[in-house]
């Protein structure tokens, strides 16, 4: 199995259309390196608790990796509010001047609300914290498996109660769109703030040339692009965490074909 998590990794494995899916083109290739003890592979499993499995480590491992970088906009944000604590600006309400405040202080809001993303992906975390492998189709295994030691050899903290929601349940993907469109939100409104300030009606702020685009035909035009796309890519994450509701809200229990289409919307988001 490592030998062909190597050969995928490096674009070298070679899918068969013929085989349904990933798990049969895995199964057939191991049958050719191992021979007939390959077809083990499916014992006390089905690819509806095997999916889930997967989608819940994938989601863990992005989560992570999230909040690696959460931690990075947090700590470069905070440098730049250690030097401007006396640099004073003027305070919005309706953006109409209100208040005399200080830059770092303006700053120091979006910490408060990156941190609170950081706290929603980790109780996302805490939350999909549970094994669904076992619960095979839709009603267990007749082997006499342990579900308490898969758990544990796969780093999740107890099994799945309830077979029948455990293949249904995508509550997981929804908490985990919904954790990113918040904080998608939150990049959206300072990037539209510093759209804003670099704007000529405000020219509070000059930005660097590393993110800027000039124009073809104005060349004194130094356009924000970069905090553009930011803004803009908020909107298609939003719809994807509507795309999983709308997937969801009209299925009976318990697995439907609808729900292959969860893997996509989360990669994109």
């Amino acid at each position: 199995l490592q030998k062909i998590q190597r050969e995928i990794s490096k674009n070298n494995f070679e899918f068969d259309k013929k085989y349904e899916d990933i798990h049969m083109n895995i199964e057939k290739k191991l049958f050719q390196l191992i021979g007939e003890e390959a077809g083990y592979i499916h014992t006390a499993r089905s690819r509806n608790d095997q999916v889930i499995t997967d989608l819940k480590i994938w989601i863990k491992s992005a989560t992570k990796e999230l909040n690696i970088n959460l931690d990075r906009v947090i700590k470069s944000t905070l440098k730049i509010a250690e030097k401007n604590i006396e640099t004073v600006m003027p305070g919005f309400t309706h953006l109409k001047n209100a208040q005399p405040i200080s830059l770092a202080h303006y700053f120091m809001a979006y910490v408060e609300m990156f941190r609170r993303d950081k706290r929603r992906f980790i109780h996302n975390l805490e939350s999909l914290n549970e094994n669904p492998l076992g619960v095979a189709a839709l009603s267990g295994t007749s082997f006499n498996i342990d579900r308490n030691y898969t758990s544990k050899k796969l780093g999740f903290n107890r099994p799945t109660n309830n077979s029948i929601d455990t293949v249904s349940d995508r509550d997981f993907v929804l908490d985990f769109l919904f954790s990113i469109s918040v904080c998608s939100m939150h990049i959206s409104r300072i990037s539209e703030e510093l759209i804003i300030w670099n704007s000529d009606g405000f020219n509070l702020i000059h930005l660097s040339d590393k993110i800027v685009t000039g124009s073809s035909i104005m060349p004194q035009k130094k356009n924000p692009d970069l905090l553009e796309y930011l803004r803009g890519k908020t909107g298609s994450i939003f719809g994807n965490l509507f795309s999983m509701l709308t997937i969801l809200k009209g299925l009976p229990l318990s697995y439907f074909k609808d729900l292959q289409d969860d893997k996509e919307i989360v990669f994109k988001s």
